[in-house]
């Protein structure tokens, strides 16, 4: 057989491994617009940990703004591009931008794997069923995420605790339960946590004590001599089963997350904290079918506990260094799941303004009744305040082209005031017949043409006064008249500026309002707060966000006010200055083309 160069090999063998990647990369689903890739790092792992149930902390903004608002499009997909995994979501809060996601992985091992988190898709079926997401070792999960139920097993066996905890918010992994050293919560017993003698079985759970006390109990199962315990001894875990005691070793520390982990292999029993052996105890697991219980009445633990797991094996040092590390939300934990950067979607950039659009309308929901007063009261400001200014506009560029034209034909006008014939109305409104109908209808609202109207009415009744007496104005009938345009020029002002006090009350009352929709908002949050005695981000955050929402509304309501007044009050002193300027030359013409046949002087007979 001839051989193929070498050259064309290398390119053939690039090229298949070009082929696989692209194949590995493929999109799974394009009913799914955008995904994230999720890198497994468990080179912290010596060995194989097998299969295991990981968290996923999510709290990618992009994630919360695109997929639905219960994380029901949420699908994980593995390297292959085509296998599903099994997850199950302990919590979904798209408000606060956290999500606890729990994904089966069927072998885990020392070293790199990937998967995709796919989501973006409105229409998305409903999951598999959330037990799929543990195995068939675990015989109980308990997350301890329920709220006025009791504790329930988030496994296909169905196990539930007898009755309700006091949850503790802001657990290791949401919420847990908390003990007070005189209150137990049991677990009732069923088939797959019936324990036989001798039989392989691990116990795993996260603890944060209160305080550090002698032997207390942290769970416990049976009575009398052949009972097992897991106590905390002045800080320092305790096997004891049978009459047997593990070792003593280093106490943990109070206030602080522990991670402990009890494994029963044969006549042996390890025990792990943090992830790490710790001591040991020549005790097998014993036969019972009594309640499995946390804390106890007397000498019980006092703190909090979470992440209750029963396993119907035997876990390997490599499964519980694993587990610990993965839901310890440490930087570690970060490195091992770690998400790329959101692929598909939106523009880049749109997806961060969508986010922040959409978490408004989440503040909304959480609003209270006082927040929606405040908020109608600016709504009513702004629609007032709105309106005015879009008239106002409106009229100030209406009166401004009849100024401007009133302007252009009073140029040839104030050349011979006399033209006018003040005794005829007709030539008066036509600028001595200078403009028609057209150009009148132009002119009505223009305020040059209402003070042009007042000083003619005023020559007119001067002249025909004084008709019998001497010709032109005197100094006195020149200021009387004077005094009727400056009257006129604030009646104008006064037209021009109706209606602006609307503008000033939202620029002067919308933050006050949304400040006072904030100030009540917050109280009724802390009020809450400390009536139910629990504080933490979780019932804080909602009703400061929500409450916060009315200053913001507030502030809306005034700064394009304050920019809209600004503006029109501008171009309103613009009028006026016109108005002004046009009364002084009107003066000054009047007194030029009215004045006595003895006043020596064109200066109106001063």
């Amino acid at each position: 057989m001839t051989r193929l160069p070498q050259s064309i090999a290398a390119l053939l063998l690039t090229s298949s491994f070009l082929v696989a990647e692209e194949a590995k990369d493929a999109w799974w689903n394009k009913d799914w617009t955008q995904r994230q890739k999720i890198t497994l790092d468990a080179s912290a792992i010596s060995g194989a940990a097998g299969e295991s149930t990981l968290l996923l902390r999510i709290a990618d903004g992009t994630v919360f703004t695109s997929a639905r608002e219960d994380g029901g499009d949420l699908r994980l997909v593995a390297a292959d591009g085509k296998t599903l995994l099994p997850h199950h979501i302990e919590r979904y809060d798209s408000l606060l931008g956290e999500a606890f996601v729990w994904v089966k992985l069927p072998d885990v091992k020392a070293g790199a794997d990937s998967m995709h988190l796919y989501f973006g898709n409105a229409n998305a079926p409903a999951p598999g069923a959330s037990s799929d997401a543990y195995g068939e070792d675990l015989a109980a999960v308990f997350h301890f995420s329920e709220t006025g139920s009791a504790p329930a097993d988030a496994t296909s066996n169905g196990n539930a605790a007898a009755a309700p905890a006091t949850i503790a918010e802001g657990s290791i992994i949401g919420s847990g339960i908390r003990l007070l050293g005189n209150t137990n919560l049991a677990i009732n017993n069923s088939p797959s946590l019936t324990w036989t003698a001798g039989a392989p079985a691990s116990i795993s759970l996260w603890i944060k004590p209160a305080a550090l006390q002698p032997n207390a109990v942290i769970l416990s199962r049976g009575e009398g001599n052949g009972a097992f315990k897991l106590l905390l001894d002045q800080g320092m875990p305790v096997i004891e089963s049978g009459g047997v005691r593990s070792a003593n070793g280093s106490p943990i520390a109070a206030g602080a997350w522990n991670h402990l982990a009890v494994t029963f292999s044969g006549a042996s029993a390890q025990l792990y904290v943090n992830g790490e052996p710790y001591t040991t105890a020549a005790v097998a697991l014993p036969a019972s079918d009594a309640p499995l219980v946390l804390g106890a009445m007397e000498n019980g633990l006092s703190g909090d506990i979470d992440e209750l797991r029963i396993h119907n094996s035997a876990l390997s040092p490599a499964a519980v260094k694993l587990a610990f590390i993965n839901q310890s939300g440490t930087d570690a934990a970060m490195k091992m799941l770690s998400a790329a950067a959101t692929e598909g979607g939106t523009v880049e950039g749109g997806s961060h303004m969508l986010e922040h659009v959409m978490l408004f309308g989440d503040i909304a929901n959480n609003m209270m009744f006082d927040g929606w007063i405040a908020i109608g009261v600016c709504v009513i400001m702004i629609i007032v305040g709105w309106t005015v200014a879009i008239k106002k506009y409106a009229y100030l560029n209406k009166i401004e082209k009849g100024n401007k034209e009133f302007l252009r034909l009073w140029k040839n006008l104030s050349t011979d005031l006399t033209a006018l014939d003040h005794a005829d109305e007709k030539t008066i409104k036509s600028m001595g017949g200078s403009i028609d109908e057209e150009d009148q209808e132009l002119m009505k609202d223009s305020p040059l043409y209402h003070i042009y109207h007042i000083g003619s009415d005023e020559i007119r009744h001067r002249l025909h006064k004084m008709s019998d007496k001497m010709e032109g104005l005197p100094g006195r009938s020149i200021q009387a008249i004077r005094a009727s345009l400056d009257a006129g020029l604030v009646h104008e002002n006064h037209r021009l500026t109706d209606g602006l006090v609307f503008l000033t009350i939202s620029i002067a009352g919308g933050p006050y309002v949304g400040l006072l929709g904030t100030v009540v908002g917050v109280m009724i949050t802390f009020a809450i707060i400390a009536k139910s005695g629990e504080v933490n981000v979780n019932s804080i955050a909602p009703g400061i966000a929500s409450a916060l929402l009315a200053t913001v509304v507030g502030l809306i309501v005034a700064i394009p006010a304050l920019f809209i007044y600004s503006y029109l009050n501008g171009r309103i002193k613009n009028v006026m200055s016109t108005m002004q300027v046009f009364i002084d030359e009107f003066v000054a013409k009047m007194a030029e083309f009215y004045r006595p046949k003895n006043d020596a002087e064109p200066n109106g007979g001063q």
